[in-house]
Parts: C-alpha cells; sequence; structure tokens
C-alpha cells in the first residue's frame, strides 16, 4: 500500500522562501568577491601564473622614471609585456637554483630591509601631515618674516663708469626712466622698463641691496658697481612682505613635514639603540640633524627677480 503524505498550503510555500533566503546569502557572499575580481581583472596568463591589473600598478609605480614619457597604452602594454618576461626569466632562474647563491640572498635581504623601511616611513610621513599640522608650519614660517621690507626698484645696468654717470645725467634731466633702460640697459629685463619687481634685500647682490633699501621711493641712485657692472637703481615703492596663501605654498610645506617627521623618527631610533662602527668603517660623515633642515620659506615670491 502507497502511504501518501499530505501537503500543507504552509509547506511547499515554506519551502521555496527557505530556497530563495538561501540563494540570496550566497549572492551577497559571492557578490563582493565578483565585484573585487572585476576591479582587478587578469591580464594574462604566464604558464598558468596570473597576472592582474594590480600587479600592472605596482610595477608602474616601481618603474616610474622610465615610463614617464610615454602615453598611458603604450605604458600599460610595455608593463605587462615586462611582467610576462619576469614572471618567464624568473621562473627559468628558480629552476637554476638562482636564489640559493649567497649573492642572491644578501641581495634579497637588503630589498626587503629597505622595502620595510620605505614603508615605515611613508606611514609615519603620512600620519603626520595633517592640515593642523601642515598650518602650524606656515603661521611659524610667516612670523618669521613679519616686517621684513621689501623694495620694487628698477635699474639700469652698462659696462662702464661713465656710461652709468651719462644715464644717470640724462634723467636729471628729465628722461623716463623705463623708456632710457630699454634703450641703454644690457638686463635681460631692458624690454620691461628695467623693472626688477619685489625684491628682499637679502635676494639681491650686497652693493645693490644696500643702496637700494637706503633709498626713498622715487628716488635715483648715483651710479652703483657690482659684479655685473655698473648700475643706475630708481626705487618705485617699499612695502612690508606678505606671505603668500597657504595654499600657494601647501605642496612645499606638505614635503617639508614628511621629510622632517621622518627624520625625526630615525633620529628617535637611532637614540634607543647601540650602534658600534669598528675601526673599519672608518670615521662618519657628520649627519645633517632633524632641527638643522630649513623650513619653507613661506613668504618666498614665485616670481622674484634677481
Amino acid at each position: 500500500m502507497t502511504t501518501s503524505f499530505p501537503v500543507t498550503k504552509t509547506g511547499p510555500r515554506f519551502g521555496l522562501a527557505t530556497a530563495l533566503a538561501g540563494c540570496l546569502a550566497l549572492s551577497l557572499i559571492a557578490g563582493p568577491v565578483h565585484a573585487a575580481e572585476d576591479a582587478n581583472p587578469v591580464l594574462a596568463k604566464v604558464n598558468g601564473s596570473e597576472i592582474r591589473k594590480s600587479d600592472v600598478a605596482l610595477a608602474e609605480e616601481e618603474l616610474g622614471p622610465s615610463l614617464a614619457q610615454m602615453d598611458p597604452a603604450t605604458k600599460d602594454d610595455n608593463v605587462l609585456s615586462f611582467l610576462i618576461d619576469m614572471k618567464l626569466v624568473s621562473k627559468a632562474a628558480e629552476d637554476k637554483k638562482v636564489g640559493d647563491s649567497e649573492d642572491f640572498k644578501k641581495r634579497l635581504a637588503f630589498t626587503r630591509n629597505r622595502l620595510l623601511m620605505d614603508s615605515l616611513l611613508a606611514s609615519e610621513a603620512k600620519a603626520a601631515t595633517t592640515d593642523d599640522a601642515m598650518k602650524k608650519v606656515y603661521e611659524d614660517a610667516s612670523k618669521q618674516i613679519g616686517g621684513e621690507q621689501e623694495v620694487h626698484a628698477r635699474h639700469i645696468l652698462v659696462e662702464t663708469e661713465d656710461e652709468a654717470k651719462a644715464v644717470k645725467a640724462e634723467l636729471d634731466k628729465g628722461a623716463d626712466f623705463a623708456e632710457l633702460a630699454k634703450k641703454k640697459s644690457k638686463d635681460p629685463g631692458a624690454s620691461d622698463g628695467g623693472d626688477l619687481g619685489f625684491f628682499t634685500k637679502e635676494q639681491m647682490v650686497p652693493e645693490f641691496a644696500n643702496v637700494a633699501f637706503a633709498m626713498e621711493p622715487g628716488k635715483i641712485s648715483d651710479p652703483v658697481k657690482t659684479q655685473f657692472g655698473w648700475h643706475v637703481i630708481k626705487v618705485e615703492e617699499k612695502r612690508s612682505r606678505k606671505p603668500p596663501e597657504f595654499d600657494q605654498v601647501k605642496a612645499q610645506i606638505e614635503t617639508y613635514v614628511t621629510r622632517k617627521a621622518q627624520a625625526d623618527y630615525v633620529a628617535k631610533l637611532r637614540e634607543a639603540a647601540k650602534i658600534e662602527r669598528t675601526a673599519d668603517a672608518g670615521k662618519p660623515a657628520d649627519a645633517a640633524k632633524p632641527d638643522a633642515m630649513a623650513k619653507p620659506d613661506a613668504a618666498k615670491p614665485a616670481d622674484a627677480k634677481k
């Protein structure tokens, strides 16, 4: 006798719901995997060994300078070809037991240590380069130049003192300085009427700077001799030096903060370590200390003229 089991209204529905839930769970688990694979596809296989997009990106980072002049398509193709060759040759090297040599082991150890060092220092630098840290460096550098004076001047540069005296005589008679500079000056800025723009005292040779900063706006100097020849100087205006906006020097400040953080970290490790140099190592050169690093000049004009 055949025994039949009653089918309830809820039974088949419960079974279908359970199956759908299981499929949904599997799809949720598998989804991120497929997404990750799509973001990092296999670009080539060498005897079954995969080369993925992330491998190409890493190789591009390592090979950077040699790829700078290539367009993106050529660069990607060349890097992929390099990785294919690298897999082939490295496998051949393994077969020949190249990795068992003492020289290889030393080079591998050095490369590993270098990579560890670079990775840790990059991490320290990233942690140090906060907006607050960079703004503090900017503010400190800006304070250092507070009240420093800048002069806006023109000059006419000639070969001899007699020529300079003749230029001064024409100016004393009312000649226009800018027009005379265009005609007489041998300086590359002559076409701009001898305009030097704004500059600080340190940006000019002392003989020139001492005269220019002692003059009042609108005055014209007597002939001044420097290593470049003879100058007649006209001071247009003076002002207190102002720092550029933070965003204009942000990249420079970031570089400074990065290098200082790394140098400070290495210095701290050195202080805590027992380092012994043998007589065979010779005398160490004086190492630059972190606090000896030059701070970025937050107020230096980008187009200062000499």
